[in-house]
């Protein structure tokens, strides 16, 4: 009797100390791309990151910032690099986020074509990265795709600049 209630609890000891779990999994949505992943926009939970192809590299290896979108950040962003397009004169636009700045360049081409291309750069300047240039038909279709609903209920709250992670 003793040799059972021993392997009965050494049994039951080693189940509620097991050395795995399971992890809650959060889906990861693609919200847009341009071309072959030259850049690509991930939404995990509320997190967003833009994933692009570094053109300073010899082998195009891929970049990425990302912020989490609080008060609508996500649309705030897509209107801060369209109304770039129309400013006159142009002039570059530098995001700061969490982790990283981000800088919107734009340059006018030929035919009086307007691009937009993504600068990035961690807070200690040590990481570098530069995408290629973008239209604003490209970045209409990047965007075109809308966030996924929260599954918290929530009033929809107007835009407070205060609380965004842009400022």
């Amino acid at each position: 009797m003793k040799k059972i209630i021993l392997a009965l609890a050494l049994v039951v000891s080693g189940l509620g100390f097991s050395q795995i779990k399971v992890a809650e999994r959060v889906p990861v949505i693609k919200l847009g791309y341009i071309g072959q992943n030259d850049i690509y926009i991930e939404n995990k939970g509320d997190n967003l990151t833009f994933y692009y192809k570094n053109t300073e590299a010899e082998d195009n290896s891929v970049k990425s910032f990302s912020f989490r979108d609080l008060d609508n950040d996500y649309k705030y962003l897509r209107q801060i690099i369209v109304d770039g397009f129309s400013a006159d004169p142009l002039l570059d636009i530098k995001l700061e986020l969490p982790n990283e700045y981000v800088w919107l360049h734009y340059s006018r081409k030929s035919l009086d074509r307007t691009y937009v291309q993504f600068l990035t750069s961690n807070k200690s300047y040590e990481n570098t990265g530069v995408s290629k240039e973008f239209s604003l038909e490209q970045i209409e279709k990047l965007f075109s795709k809308k966030l996924p609903k929260k599954t918290k209920t929530s009033e929809t709250t107007k835009m407070d600049d205060s609380t965004s992670e842009f400022n």
